[in-house]
């Protein structure tokens, strides 16, 4: 039998009662397939009810094989042995001791037949570009990019059957996704992938579109998946202007069937009252008028309430990824105006800007580099989160920054409440009109920011920072495309068109950042920043 998962009539909720899914009947059988669907549409958690991380409230979900999960957010135990995270330190432990000279059974059965497991988990290690991170040094000595690395090699090892992966490019630099891409090129089992990557969704054999809680399916990878859904698109809006036009019609034909009716109740009355024929034939022709107009008139009626229903299917099949339009003059930075000023700047964790760096007018800086380099050190120092070991860094301007966690917000408060913590001065009618533009609209500015999906926390951490007051001229995000899905992406690159200050982007989506208009590119190589020529940004692998 083949390896696969299948999901019947499966139904899960959130315990305040919002359901996720309702019925879900899907199967994913052998190959890649890439999950998509907007922020909140429930990827995450389909992942989770495979991988038996959540039950749900209803039905099944039975997978042939042993299951390897990468989760969204993976935290390991700093204090862990590099061993220990792949999960091989007691059988590693137990050939030591055997190649020591100790012959108990003990050591013999940790082992069975894994007797080639150290050089397993450093070929693993060593494909994943992790050859310099010995078995024996711990978690806490890699950088975060490398601890997902770290994390999808214990997998590997392990050799699941099913191997399912949540935005496993977050935090990822350019070196390590290349890593990770080769990784699910070769993958010989079941592969569902959550991503936003665009590179890694065209290496996928077919499209699981998640949206309003049932699943269609796509042959084919990214490009072939939008190439489809622009055709269901174009066709989709053309049937909703048939239905309109066929909704005008039936309007037009019961308001013409209503007059002539009309007409012909008044005509009737006029021959009763004139009593022209006996009473008793008038009144059988009256009975039989009222009988045909009330049929007439019930037929319109049905004719027009299913016009509407076809228009309404019609409308729902039509896509609304709607977009964030806002309007920030008030950050604006004349061309010639000094926003930032680093001078012989000494960071923690040994990363250094000589010599100086200004940022002048509304420049737009690319901040790039491999995991560890310093990027988000130096990002927390101009933000005044860290103090610098020596030199300075000067901010001429109202300066906000982004965190990659977005602990910006409070969980506690809703998303009205936050965006207040950083605008007092604005009336509550105010905020609630701004955030309607980053798609808060009516009672979702009163969600609780503890309750929001990725995407949702995201625009709603931006929505915060670029409300703020005074207005920030300087904006500095770091990784900002994490956890969002392509429309949430194209969202954040609309917003951005409408700032008008300076911006810094640290990331390693080269495709967002393409899109930004950037004017200068940054590149932060062993602990050192120097700038770079466009033409230099995919740095050698």
């Amino acid at each position: 039998m083949s390896t696969s998962i299948t999901c019947t009539s499966l139904s899960f909720g959130w315990p305040d009662g919002t359901p996720v899914f309702e019925g879900l009947d899907t199967a994913f059988g052998p190959g890649r397939t890439g999950l998509v669907g907007v922020n909140g549409a429930g990827k995450s958690t389909l992942l989770k009810l495979i991988a038996g991380q959540l039950t749900p409230a209803d039905g099944l979900v039975r997978v042939s094989g042993e299951i390897g999960h990468l989760p969204q957010n993976v935290t390991l135990d700093t204090a862990l042995r590099v061993d220990e995270a792949l999960g091989i330190a007691a059988r590693r432990a137990a050939l030591h001791a055997i190649e020591a000279g100790d012959a108990s059974e003990e050591h013999f059965e940790t082992v069975g037949d894994d007797w080639d497991v150290e050089e397993r988990a450093l070929a693993t290690l060593g494909e994943l570009g992790l050859g310099h991170v010995g078995l024996d040094r711990t978690v806490g000595e890699v950088s975060g990019g490398e601890s997902v690395l770290l994390r999808l090699a214990a997998l590997l090892l392990r050799r699941p059957d099913v191997l399912l992966l949540d935005e496993p490019t977050n935090n990822l630099d350019l070196y390590a996704r290349r890593r990770l891409y080769a990784a699910v090129t070769s993958w010989p089992g079941v592969l569902v992938v959550v991503s936003h990557d665009r590179e890694l969704l065209e290496l996928v054999d077919q499209i699981a579109d998640l949206r309003s809680g049932g699943i269609t399916w796509y042959g084919g990878n990214l490009s072939a998946y939008e190439e489809a859904l622009a055709v269901e698109q174009d066709a989709a809006e053309r049937m909703v202007r048939v239905a309109e036009s066929d909704l005008r019609k039936q309007k037009r034909e019961l308001a013409d069937a209503q007059v002539k009716l009309a007409r012909r109740k008044r005509y009737g009355q006029k021959m009763w009252e004139q009593k022209r024929e006996p009473k008793i034939v008038m009144g059988a022709r009256k009975r039989a008028a009222q009988e045909s107009a009330g049929k007439h008139r019930i037929m319109h009626e049905e004719k027009l309430a299913e016009a509407r229903e076809r228009l309404d299917d019609a409308v729902e099949a039509v896509r609304d990824d709607d977009e964030i339009r806002v309007d920030l003059p008030s950050t604006a930075v004349p061309p010639g105006r000094s926003v930032l000023t680093l001078r012989d700047l000494e960071l923690r964790y040994g990363a250094r800007v000589e010599g100086g760096f200004d940022l002048h007018g509304p420049e737009r800086i690319a901040l790039i580099g491999r995991n560890g380099a310093g990027k988000t050190t130096l990002l927390r120092t101009v933000a005044g989160e860290l103090a610098p070991v020596a030199g300075e860094a000067t901010a001429h301007v109202p300066l906000r920054f982004l965190p990659q966690r977005l602990d910006v917000l409070d969980g506690e408060l809703t998303v009205a409440e936050n965006v207040a913590r950083f605008a007092p001065g604005a009336t509550n009618n105010r905020i609630r009109a701004r955030l309607a533009r980053f798609l808060f609209r009516g009672a979702r500015a009163d969600q609780k920011a503890a309750t929001l999906s990725g995407g949702e926390r995201f625009r709603a951490a931006l929505a915060a920072l670029m409300l703020a007051e005074p207005a920030p001229q300087l904006l500095m995000l770091d990784e900002p495309t994490n956890n969002l899905d392509m429309a949430s992406v194209r969202q954040l690159t609309g917003a951005l068109e409408s700032y008008e200050g300076a911006l810094i982007v640290a990331s390693h989506d080269m495709p967002f950042l393409e899109s930004l208009g950037i004017t200068r590119w940054l590149l932060f190589e062993e602990g050192e920043l120097r700038e770079i020529t466009p033409e230099a940004v995919g740095y050698p692998a």
